[in-house]
């Protein structure tokens, strides 16, 4: 019945879907629209969120605001909101903000959502990477293909690792003992200088450790790289000593 659209002098309109009429002016945002998202049965009811870190619940048949969120950021002033999206069932809503945040509304009790830090990183999400001379990316510091590296650690905005519960929640370390959670820390030099306490590896975890079940992940990619590097091989022999039709270097199989 309706359509609305978000207009770059930060109002939304609400039209009537056959005759093209205007209905309502939805004041309110002031900074640029790029989330609209109706509720997922009750026709009446539209979210919309924008970069100037305001969300609003509108009634769209009255051209009324219902509830008014803002996502004020301590210290740092406001957050623009990038995406939100309603749950199934209508009773809650989650955004994504310009700070990382992942905002949860909606009814009930927070406690299930209470058991994560307020900064989640992984260690690795930063670390410089490097080229082989097959042109490969590998991890600078392991000299590992990133996909063949251990599960990370989760760390905080500056780098100190979260305590053992919290790694469990990384896929891949379930079932891993405590001893095999916690991170090798040491100084490293930053490209500015400064020197800090990083997470610079993990103890390797011996999967014919008793207790420990194996990782049925890491042996199918450790068996396709076999397979590739056995196929690159054949691939190597057989080929001609010289480049042939203009082509210098060998394609990946």
């Amino acid at each position: 019945n309706y359509v609305v659209t978000a207009v770059n002098n930060h109002l939304l309109k609400v039209w009537n879907s056959s005759t093209g009429q205007l209905l309502h002016d939805l004041v309110g945002h002031a900074d640029e629209v790029f989330v609209l998202e109706t509720h997922p049965f009750d026709c009446r009811i539209m979210l919309s969120a924008g970069h100037d870190g305001n969300i609003f619940i509108w009634d769209i048949t009255k051209g009324t605001k219902t509830k008014h969120y803002f996502n004020m950021i301590e210290g740092q002033g406001h957050g623009a909101v990038f995406d939100c999206k309603f749950s199934p069932d209508g009773q809650h809503f989650a955004c994504t903000d310009s700070h990382g945040h992942l905002l949860i509304f909606g009814f009930g009790c927070s406690r299930p959502y209470e058991k994560i830090p307020d900064q989640m990183f992984f260690h690795t999400d930063y670390r410089p990477l490097i080229r082989d001379s097959n042109n490969y990316v590998l991890d600078e510091q392991t000299q590992q293909a990133p996909h063949l590296m251990p599960p990370p650690f989760l760390v905080d905005v500056d780098g100190n690792p979260h305590p053992t519960k919290y790694q469990r929640l990384v896929p891949g370390r379930e079932n891993c003992a405590d001893e095999h959670l916690i991170p090798q820390l040491g100084y490293v030099a930053t490209s500015d200088g400064e020197v800090v306490e990083q997470v610079i590896g993990q103890q390797t975890v011996d999967q014919d450790e008793p207790g420990l079940e194996p990782s049925i992940l890491d042996g199918m990619i450790r068996q396709l790289q076999l397979e590739q590097d056995q196929r690159t091989g054949a691939d190597q022999e057989s080929a001609p000593s010289g480049p042939q039709n203009g082509e210098g270097t060998p394609r990946r199989g």
